[in-house]
């Protein structure tokens, strides 16, 4: 097997702040070409940098099996966040983007989230035979930002060219205490809603010249902070509504302002949709005199528990001893989008550290992950069709 630790150092020392373009896909381009893997790379957006419509590369590899074979694709993001300040009490102890081993640990940015991963995953194919199926990797610079130009687009680029996979398995760091001890095989959806209410600016000694719009969203945000959206389903937690900002253009203690804004965040299972949630804000918001814009980032997701959770969960046993818990429990991913294409499962390292200063990966963990994705890989491709 190709060593993992090595694999993830190289694309550690690739900087690749989201969103990521150049250098990081010209490294994996290098671990995955000599594997067999035919490689289409390309970019997609054409803003400025720092907006939402900046340059972000993707990359789609396949080496093909035998004509019907089944195919697995791996899923990840190369994109990593910004790694904050180095030194001093609160940075990071060295260069985020010089890998560094200090004793079982590999420090560097996106060691767990998620180039060791994709490191993991690219070690494991090497140990697939090319006649045990079709192997892809869907790999994006744009996860962890506005991801309007990442998977999307590597869907609708696999969708032109008439690629379907079988499976996908996306390397997010899903485990929680020690590696293995969490699966997720699905996502809660998720909203953002943003709400306004106009009035009349005037002197606070004068209210009658002026219509402050404050009690009216004071009202909004108490109804919609009162409201039991579910108790939540077999596989899901009960969906949850937060405030999480609310603003008023004043800064004079003695002016009615002229208007006031929240924004509220909805996590939801799949009892609900984006689009019925919102309507029942937009309608609060409309009665109390507001109104309210949704931005749907994702509907939730179930892979039902079967063949590929059973297989998942098997190869994360032979190689750790542990049975893994079945969740949905998390943040969004773009699982959310892969959905659409087939059946997702995500798996990957321990996510104590992602996004944190001096973030981290276990070596022996990244050699078992790598073993692991061997296991799935080769389970995966040996199902009947329909499996």
């Amino acid at each position: 097997m190709l060593d993992p630790l090595h694999l993830a150092k190289r694309l550690i020392a690739a900087p690749s702040v989201t969103p990521a373009t150049g250098a990081v896909f010209d490294e994996l381009e290098a671990m995955l070409a000599p594997l067999g893997f035919a490689i289409y790379r390309f970019t997609r957006g054409d803003g400025p940098d720092g907006s939402d419509e900046a340059p972000v590369e993707n990359l789609f590899a396949v080496r093909a099996g035998p004509p019907g074979s089944r195919h697995l694709a791996f899923a990840g993001h190369l994109d990593v966040v910004p790694p904050g300040p180095i030194g001093g009490e609160n940075g990071w102890a060295s260069d985020p983007f010089i890998p560094e081993v200090r004793g079982e640990l590999l420090h560097g940015r996106g060691a767990v989230d998620m180039k060791g991963a994709i490191a993991a995953m690219v070690a494991a194919v090497a140990d697939v035979p090319v006649d045990a199926g079709t192997i892809s990797f869907i790999i994006t610079g744009d996860e962890e930002g506005p991801a309007l130009h990442g998977t999307r687009a590597l869907i609708d680029y696999m969708t032109a060219q008439g690629i379907q996979p079988d499976l996908c398995l996306v390397g997010e760091p899903t485990s929680v205490n020690r590696l293995g001890d969490m699966v997720k095989i699905g996502r809660r959806g998720s909203v953002n809603i943003f709400i306004d209410v106009d009035g009349t600016q005037g002197h606070v000694a004068y209210p009658h010249l002026a219509d402050n719009p404050l009690p009216k969203l004071v009202a909004i945000l108490a109804e919609l902070d009162a409201l039991t959206l579910d108790t939540g389903t077999q596989w899901f937690q009960p969906s949850n509504l937060e405030i999480t900002e609310i603003t008023a253009p004043n800064r004079a203690h003695n002016v009615i302002p002229a208007a006031g804004a929240a924004r509220i965040s909805i996590r939801f299972n799949d009892l609900h949709t984006g689009h019925s949630l919102s309507e029942r804000v937009m309608a609060i918001a409309e009665k109390h005199g507001g109104r309210a814009r949704p931005v749907i980032s994702g509907e939730p997701f179930l892979t039902e528990p079967g063949a590929f959770s059973r297989l998942v969960s098997a190869a994360v046993e032979a190689e750790t001893g542990i049975a893994p818990e079945l969740s949905t429990s998390g943040g969004t991913s773009d699982a959310r989008f892969l959905r659409s294409v087939c059946p997702v499962i995500e798996f990957g390292l321990c996510n104590a550290t992602m996004h944190k200063r001096d973030e981290a990966v276990a070596i022996p963990d990244l050699a078992a992950l790598a073993r692991i994705y061997t296991r799935i890989a080769r389970a995966a491709l040996a199902l009947e069709k329909g499996q």
